[in-house]
């Protein structure tokens, strides 16, 4: 019978021009709407124990159906996790054996099945969990402090009884957010299964509406993202024929599919959360209007992420969970360092780790650090907010090129072995036959330096790979940060990026 489904899964997924490992993750998220539909009308405040039990048990079954036996890599975790709480305490040597074993568990399951393509295997769901393990030490170790000694975030968060084995497994395993997340405490999580999350108090959430409507959003993402990703694979940008193709249809090209590219992540996001808002998970309190509001499970901010004309707007609009966590556990929790650059820079890097051990991670987040320090510096004279999506005379040119920058950006999210040579999108000068265009940091140098990046781009001399890639990084960033300043603030301004 299991071998009749499985012949059936991949026949359907040939079908849908898809791989059977995405079928199978998209079956199991929507699984999610039947099952947050049971969980609110027959578990609704009933003993939290039976929410445990179950969120336990279909988590497990999820797990099974997309890793079969290789779902004993998150029990194992879950069970030394435990373990650690109970036999190490509310203690600072508990936070970092859980840090530390978490992360090194997580790395090696990288290392033992890393390959060249981006794979649907047992790691994906499980650096979800690392976080949420991971996470959860923290807050027990808060829960034995003071609440004086702790900031309102850590209050709000903080475990102040001990975890029993069961609630353990029912957080990890709950099926809103097992496999692609998003991020949530334990505290909220105990909240849910005592079904205090409800716009209505001792009646179930009324969020059949905003859960239906996420769904749907998420489905139209689906359905863009299954009727162009086709045309558009990760692997054409190593092949001959797009090195030898002119350099504005590379923009162009590479413009497209980084949008495109990022939709299958959203799309799976915006499902997801939809079966949070579905249970309740979800509510996030009330409006100044006193109006319901459900985006505490939100991973994505899609106008944001469709209208803003800036790279940090991007960045505070995609991903925002997981962007939460790290700034809640790791950027904030390194302030003894003393250096907000340092901060974010190691925060960077955690994440580029967490995600694999493919340089190109480490490219995708030493280009995002780069390019919101430059962007940073050169918007000082507007003063205007990292997500500030306002429409000015400079909105019409400034989002295409932030739709250009963004391509070369997520391209090593795909493309995992991009050559050293690519790696620091400003040392032009390595590549560019001597010219030291590194050194064009002031603002009235950087239109001459985009010109030049891409008459290089035209060269013989640039026709490999690692010159190809890096070219595209520098022209895209000096390009956006010249449209996305005004004449004003570029006068007399300096940027000071290192190296």
């Amino acid at each position: 019978m299991a071998a009749a489904a499985g012949s059936f899964l991949h026949g359907a997924a040939e079908a849908l021009g898809a791989s059977e490992p995405a079928l199978r993750l998209i079956l199991s998220i929507l699984i999610g709407y039947p099952l947050a539909l049971f969980q609110r009308y027959f578990l609704f405040q009933k003993w939290p124990c039976y929410s445990h039990l179950f969120n336990t048990v279909t988590g497990i079954c999820i797990a099974y159906f997309n890793f079969g036996p290789q779902l004993y890599h998150a029990l194992l975790c879950i069970v030394l996790q435990f373990l650690i709480l109970r036999l190490m305490g509310r203690t600072v040597t508990a936070v970092l054996t859980s840090f530390c074993f978490q992360m090194m568990y997580l790395l090696s399951g990288y290392y033992i099945t890393a390959t060249d393509d981006y794979d649907i295997k047992w790691t994906m769901p499980h650096c979800v969990l690392t976080l949420k393990l991971v996470g959860l030490t923290f807050d027990y170790y808060d829960g034995g402090k003071a609440e004086s000694s702790l900031s309102p975030e850590q209050q709000n968060y903080a475990v102040r009884g001990v975890p029993t084995l069961l609630e353990i497994f029912g957080f990890s395993y709950f099926y809103g957010g097992f496999l692609v997340g998003p991020q949530f405490s334990m505290s909220r999580y105990l909240k849910l299964v005592r079904g205090q999350l409800t716009d209505i108090e001792g009646q179930r959430p009324n969020s059949i509406v905003p859960a239906m409507n996420r769904l749907c959003l998420g489905l139209c993402f689906l359905l863009i993202y299954m009727v162009f990703g086709p045309y558009l694979p990760d692997n054409y940008f190593l092949t001959e024929e797009y090195a030898n193709q002119p350099f504005w249809y590379r923009c162009v090209y590479i413009t497209i599919w980084g949008k495109v590219t990022l939709y299958k992540y959203v799309n799976c996001w915006l499902v997801t959360e939809g079966v949070c808002i579905l249970t309740g998970l979800g509510y996030n309190g009330t409006d100044e209007n006193g109006r319901a509001r459900w985006d505490a499970c939100a991973n994505m901010k899609v106008w944001l992420f469709e209208t803003t004309p800036f790279f940090t707007g991007t960045i505070a609009s995609f991903n925002t969970n997981t962007n939460d966590w790290v700034a809640r556990y790791v950027f904030k929790r390194l302030r003894f360092l003393g250096s907000k650059a340092m901060s974010q820079a190691a925060a960077l890097f955690f994440l580029a780790i967490w995600h694999g051990l493919h340089s190109g991670y480490l490219i995708c987040f030493s280009l995002e650090f780069l390019i919101v320090i430059v962007e940073k510096q050169v918007r000082q004279g507007d003063g205007a907010g990292a997500g500030q999506s306002s429409v000015d005379i400079r909105y019409f040119p400034t989002r295409p090129a932030l739709l250009f920058i963004c391509g070369p950006a997520v391209l090593p999210l795909a493309i995992h072995g991009i050559p050293a040579g690519a790696f620091l999108p400003f040392h032009l000068g390595q590549v560019a036959q001597g010219v030291p265009i590194s050194l064009f940091y002031r603002p009235r140098s950087l239109l001459v330096a985009a010109l030049c990046t891409a008459l290089f781009a035209q060269s013989p001399g640039a026709k490999e790979r690692e010159i190809s890639l890096t070219v595209h990084y520098n022209c895209m960033l000096l390009i956006v940060v010249m449209l996305s300043t005004s004449p004003h603030s570029l006068h007399g301004c300096s940027l000071h990026v290192g190296g």
